[in-house]
């Protein structure tokens, strides 16, 4: 028989008190109901004042006037010391938007208090930002620096090597030895997604395949090597290039300098991408598109001139974050954004704990995407001779 509403809450009620914060998800399992049930139920006590609600968490609402004091945190528990950990992601970024919610949920199920700070789009705006957290007394640092080009990202190696609290750089992996190369970094790996991507469209025959794919951040940079390297060694692949995907997807110019290019790429190509002549022009049956919103659009001119995605062209987009809403859903690579925040914030939180091996070696750590497949790529059809 169906446990009376009234009876689950007041168990509900039980388990907060007596333990105090306890996740949603545990609050269901151990009541062996959904964890939407328990999420409308901790609503609607939250509502009536009997407990207090969180992202993912309910806590108990303890009376001022008891004189039994909140039992004093343990040693080594990372909340049992005051001050924030600073998180600072570019404005404007919803890849690293999801990255940062990822964050968000472990330390706020920890108890963690969180100063978020949004970097405007200019060369060097997250040290301010961090000299600022740590001003006020930010304990440590979840960052995820925009870093355009290489050299914005070569003048931050200094001051963040140097920041003085413990810091876990998410979703960027800095250049072999330079200062960074020893902080801890959890990113997703992106030459496997690049590789997901290539192996799905061999195995449907393509052979002649584009990338048109930004030139912006780290990310974008990686990809791109990433493709040139598994095109180049896949046999199957008889010609491939790599493009920009729009005028707008290469990187400003860094500090001091006057018309930056990066890797050979003009700072602007004035023109948007002609993917369907660059199709004929190199015979492709297929391309892989970076990023999500870039795919879209170049999707849409290849429909306006006349070349049906997948009928006429087969299409990859890499990122995943809006991929799945055109009017064609476009397979994608997803790299694991939300799990990349999830990752660094545990990270972070083990650096802060004080436990036996919590100042242990640096780790680098790397989530491999996924692919997920929709109605944007097919089995090429063989043409007679």
């Amino acid at each position: 028989m169906r446990e009376p509403v009234e009876l689950r809450r007041r168990r509900i009620l039980a388990v907060v008190e007596s333990r105090g914060a306890v996740k949603v998800s545990a609050l269901a399992a151990e009541l062996d109901v959904s964890v939407v049930t328990v999420r409308r139920d901790v609503e609607e006590l939250a509502l009536a004042g009997r407990l207090r609600r969180g992202h993912g968490v309910a806590r108990p609402v303890r009376d001022p006037a008891v004189t039994q004091a909140v039992p004093a945190p343990r040693a080594g528990d990372p909340s049992a010391e005051g001050g924030a950990v600073a998180l600072v992601v570019p404005e404007r970024h919803s890849y690293l938007y999801e990255t940062l919610h990822g964050a968000r949920t472990v330390l706020e199920d920890a108890g963690i208090r969180i100063a978020l700070h949004i970097a405007p789009q200019s060369a060097g705006a997250e040290r301010p930002l961090v000299e600022r957290a740590l001003a006020d007394g930010a304990r440590g640092l979840l960052i995820a620096p925009r870093w355009r080009n290489a050299l914005s990202e070569e003048l931050d190696y200094g001051w963040l090597a140097d920041v003085g609290v413990p810091t876990v750089l998410m979703e960027r992996r800095p250049r072999p030895g330079s200062a960074l190369h020893a902080l801890d970094s959890v990113c997703s790996d992106h030459w496997y997604g690049i590789h997901l991507a290539v192996e799905h469209l061999v195995s449907l025959g393509h052979r002649r395949l584009v990338l048109a794919a930004r030139d912006d951040s780290p990310t974008a940079r990686t990809v791109r090597a990433a493709f040139a390297s598994v095109a180049a060694a896949r046999p199957e692949v008889e010609d491939w290039t790599v493009v920009l995907s729009s005028p707008d997807a290469v990187p400003g110019p860094g500090p001091g300098e006057q018309g930056y290019e990066s890797g050979g790429v003009p700072r602007s190509q004035g023109a948007p991408l002609d993917l369907a002549a660059l199709l004929r022009e190199r015979g492709a049956t297929a391309a892989v598109l970076h990023g999500d919103v870039d795919a879209l659009m170049l999707v849409q001119r290849l429909a306006e001139s006349g070349v049906q995605v997948p009928r006429d062209c087969s299409v990859v987009a890499y990122d995943d974050v809006v991929a799945a809403l055109g009017s064609t859903p476009l397979t994608a690579v997803a790299p694991p954004k939300a799990d990349i925040g999830r990752a660094a914030a545990e990270l972070l939180l083990h650096r802060l704990s004080g436990a036996p091996g919590a100042a242990g070696p640096v780790r680098r750590t790397e989530l491999l995407p996924e692919l997920k497949i929709r109605g944007s790529a097919q089995e090429i059809t063989p043409t007679s001779d």
